[in-house]
């Protein structure tokens, strides 16, 4: 793939409606932790940018988790600024 990844944590899964679903940092400086984006794929190899979930210079945001609830709803958790656990909830029919 094409995205930049500063070899920090990424997580992935498959949406319900067959879509691929990543989140990363978009970043090709080694060790910077932000921004961190999601993004969407049809075959798993092409990929667009659908979101930036955090963008603030010299921050971190990482180790990513996502799961797809039974509602459909997209649940991501990631450490926030090293300080605590942040959880963000995505509708994917919006993208």
């Amino acid at each position: 793939t094409a995205l930049p990844n500063p070899n920090s944590g990424i997580d992935a899964i498959t949406l319900a409606d067959g879509r691929h679903l990543l989140v990363y940092n978009h970043s090709s400086q080694n060790k910077v932790r932000t921004p961190l984006n999601v993004a969407i794929s049809t075959d798993g190899k092409n990929w667009i940018q659908m979101l930036t979930l955090e963008d603030e210079p010299g921050a971190q945001f990482s180790y990513p988790a996502v799961i797809q609830s039974s509602d459909g709803m997209v649940h991501i958790t990631y450490t926030w600024k090293r300080f605590r656990i942040k959880h963000v909830v995505l509708d994917p029919r919006r993208f």
